[in-house]
């Protein structure tokens, strides 16, 4: 079952695995090993799902290049603005148009 982990797994869930996975990491032979030890702690699908938190996690904190949560964010909130004032615009068209061909109309 792949798709978005943000409606199935609540913040505070995604905190508690990134906390222990950095308290579990020196204890394992590798980050992937650490990253499936906490997935089966925490009863979490599979340990991709915790390597995708934990890498996140660096990026917001800086520790890795990368597009932080808050700028994701953004963007899917601009993205989301652009195509509602995109349909606004074409309705704003569209009468434009409406009205344009009624004062062209003769006799009335």
């Amino acid at each position: 079952m792949s798709g978005n982990t943000h409606k199935r797994y609540p913040a505070e869930l995604k905190q508690r695995a990134v906390r222990m996975y950095a308290e579990m990491r020196p204890d394992q032979a590798t980050d992937w090993a650490a990253m499936a030890r906490v997935a089966e702690l925490l009863r979490i699908s599979t340990a991709e799902t915790v390597r995708k938190w934990v890498r996140q996690a660096e990026i917001d904190q800086g520790a890795r290049p990368g597009t932080t949560s808050e700028e994701s964010a953004e963007l899917k909130r601009l993205k989301r603005e652009n195509a509602e004032l995109k349909r606004a615009n074409a309705i704003l068209k569209a009468a434009s148009v409406f009205f344009a061909a009624e004062l062209d109309r003769p006799g009335q």
